[in-house]
């Protein structure tokens, strides 16, 4: 395992093998985010992006009570006093959900137990959600007087209807897992006690396929989804294609064989 050394201990990252974890580290305040941790996760989602051993990228909660009970409310009174600090706050929100969805790479929220407001807004910038089933889900912007920020609406309709993300908005009421799978808002659910099991064997199965296809497949989906970013998608393609896990991929299949892809 190689520990990322990252600028607060609220948050902590590390490479096990191709996997790439960022652990939300306050379990005493149910891994509820800070400003240190809001400021310290797009340098650590880049460290890992730029790490050609990492392969993809899983975020999780310290403990197994919370993934994240949203922004720490105990900041808002120093960090939303003003319109003027209430928008550096939530472009500070901004950058981190954008760091998590403009990574290269595939991003795992590994979810159990609350997650709530800013911890789902997080998740929801990753592109796979699997849930312990003791998972809870909520948006309660509207019990605290605040308008939900536009690019994280962007991120929910791509996973739920729209009318399902107004219920969620209009009524701040609670989820449980069986309805947020249900709704899109997680691809998966699994027993409590399997949660990090099921995640890393999931992890794995990513991380031996090739990863220019993954950054081509991920980059297009987003494009066609309205999504993100801008980039040439056909370049991305042709990459793959010129690329020497191309040809591996190729000869594997003839040997029958798993392909030893890496990246080039």
């Amino acid at each position: 395992m190689t520990n990322i050394a990252s600028p607060t201990p609220y948050l902590e990252a590390w490479r096990d093998g191709p996997v790439g974890f960022l652990m939300l580290n306050r379990p005493d305040r149910r891994n509820a985010l800070n400003r240190e941790m809001w400021r310290a996760l797009p340098e650590l989602v880049a460290a890992l992006d730029n790490d050609p051993e990492t392969r993809l990228l899983v975020l999780r909660g310290a403990g197994t009570e919370a993934f994240a009970a949203g922004a720490d409310i105990t900041e808002f009174a120093e960090t939303r006093a003003n319109p003027d600090l209430a928008r550096d706050y939530a472009a500070l929100n901004g950058k981190a959900f954008a760091a998590l969805r403009g990574t290269a790479k595939p991003a795992i929220a590994m979810i159990s137990g609350f997650c709530i407001g800013g911890g789902l807004a997080l998740a929801l910038a990753c592109d796979l959600r699997i849930a312990a089933d003791d998972a809870l889900f909520a948006l309660p912007p509207a019990r605290l007087g605040l308008a939900y920020p536009l690019d994280g609406l962007t991120d929910l309709l791509q996973a739920v209807s729209p009318a399902f993300a107004k219920e969620m908005l209009f009524t701040a009421r609670r989820y449980r897992a069986m309805e947020a799978l249900a709704a899109g808002l997680v691809h998966r659910i699994v027993p409590k006690g399997r949660l990090e099991a099921e995640t890393r064997a999931l992890a794995a199965e990513i991380a031996d396929n090739a990863p220019l296809t993954l950054k081509a497949s991920k980059r297009a989906i987003d494009a066609l989804a309205r999504r993100q970013g801008s980039e040439d998608l056909d370049a991305l393609a042709a990459a793959c294609f010129a690329s020497a896990d191309y040809a591996e991929g190729q000869k594997a299949f003839l040997e029958k064989r798993k392909p030893r892809f890496t990246g080039s």
